[in-house]
């Protein structure tokens, strides 16, 4: 919103600094005002916008100040601030839908564990006690519910305190690059996952090597910023061999396509771009065009998790009821063959 009022006012024949003030003046939230009034300071101190800008790297990072940079040395500031609200709206966007996709199955996997836990914990330990007085042989799976019952009575913080280590550890072994590496390679490989992960680092790149373009960065500048809003370590590496290869005189279109990284409809739409000259805007296409498969992968995967963890959540309370209703029935039929 910020970037978008910038770009409306800019285009409006305001100066600059009367710009930074208004905005400074319409930001809602007390920290927006201080962000802007300091820009402001900085820039009458002598300094340029994006060099004002890079003061504050935790709401204007580098791909930002890199095309603010850029724009104010070709004097299209205003053009480089409405595709950078673009670009930002459209990454905000993915962002949500991604999220908005994976709340319903985590709610559901909160569920079924807390349903799992009330059973074990509540219920099977009465029922338990049921079974010990009739001091009957109990079938198999009501003996594993009762051990697995019991283990969670007794030990239950300390699983918990278990699985909290495990994920404390898998986070620490994150911040070793050769374990990440390998952590993204696998995540890349699986089969519904790979693809989507690897379509939504590509709708990243192309937008980020579009904005560059349309600000006049270099294209080795621009894979250099590009490569920055990549997360997975494979698609990085990528980048930075297809950077060494667009400096040694190949196109950006042979560089990305021998990484093999990226999908092959990004690869067509750059070869084309560079081949009429309309890069930019073949780079947003592809962005658009990835972006919407990404959306139908995101829709395919929760129509298969969403069902599967219904269905895994019922086959365990299934099993737990069975387990204890077996007994039960055993019971039953031997009190009734001896009233017979």
């Amino acid at each position: 919103i910020l970037t978008r009022q910038f770009s409306t006012l800019l285009n409006a024949g305001l100066p600059l600094d009367e710009v930074l003030q208004a905005l400074a003046d319409q930001a809602e939230h007390e920290q927006a005002k201080r962000m802007m009034l300091g820009v402001r300071a900085r820039m009458l101190e002598g300094a340029s916008l994006s060099q004002a800008l890079g003061e504050f790297p935790g709401t204007f990072d580098a791909l930002y100040c890199a095309s603010v940079a850029a724009g104010e040395q070709s004097s299209k500031l205003g053009t480089v601030l409405n595709r950078l609200a673009d670009y930002c709206e459209n990454a905000s966007g993915l962002n949500q839908k991604i999220g908005l996709a994976l709340v319903y199955p985590a709610l559901l996997v909160l569920v079924a564990i807390a349903v799992v836990t009330g059973l074990l914990t509540a219920v099977v330990p009465q029922i338990a006690q049921v079974f010990a007085d009739s001091n009957r042989a109990l079938p198999l799976m009501t003996q594993l519910l009762l051990a697995g019952s019991d283990l969670v009575g007794r030990f239950g913080w300390l699983l918990l305190a278990l699985v909290v280590i495990a994920v404390l550890s898998f986070l620490a072994a994150l911040r070793r690059p050769a374990f990440k590496a390998r952590w993204h390679a696998l995540l890349l490989r699986l089969p519904l996952l790979g693809p989507l992960l690897r379509e939504v680092q590509a709708a990243r790149f192309a937008r980020t090597l579009a904005i560059c373009g349309a600000a006049s960065v270099p294209v080795l500048e621009a894979l250099r910023l590009a490569k920055q809003v990549l997360t997975l370590v494979p698609m990085q590496h990528a980048v930075n061999e297809a950077h060494a290869k667009v400096r040694e005189g190949a196109s950006l279109a042979i560089a990305l396509k021998d990484s093999g990284q990226f999908p092959k409809l990004l690869l067509r739409m750059v070869g084309s771009g560079e081949k009429s000259g309309a890069l930019d805007s073949m780079l947003d296409h592809a962005a658009e065009l990835i972006e919407k498969q990404v959306q139908n992968r995101l829709a395919t995967l929760m129509a298969l998790l969403e069902p599967a963890t219904i269905l895994l959540m019922g086959a365990v309370v299934l099993a737990i009821v069975l387990a204890i209703l077996q007994p039960i029935f055993e019971m039953n039929s031997l009190i009734g063959g001896g009233g017979g």
